[in-house]
């Protein structure tokens, strides 16, 4: 899991430099409106899922040490 995990922020990240690099050449309203209803809401899910993995690795890890 930490290996997905570290797979998605990793595509995350580089959607964010892809991110900045077109707001960069598309800086208008429609840009602005873009990321506010898209990218924002995508950018926070994963955060959120990412540290969702984290608590789950953590608990598999967990379970399989009681049960050596």
């Amino acid at each position: 899991m930490n290996a997905s995990a570290a797979r998605l922020e990793a595509l995350t990240r580089e959607l964010r430099l892809q991110w900045q690099y077109t707001r960069d050449q598309w800086a208008d309203a429609k840009s602005a409106e873009f990321e506010q209803r898209f990218l924002q809401e995508l950018f926070a899910t994963v955060d959120k899922t990412v540290a969702v993995i984290d608590e789950i690795e953590k608990v598999v890890a967990k379970i399989r040490k009681e049960c050596e």
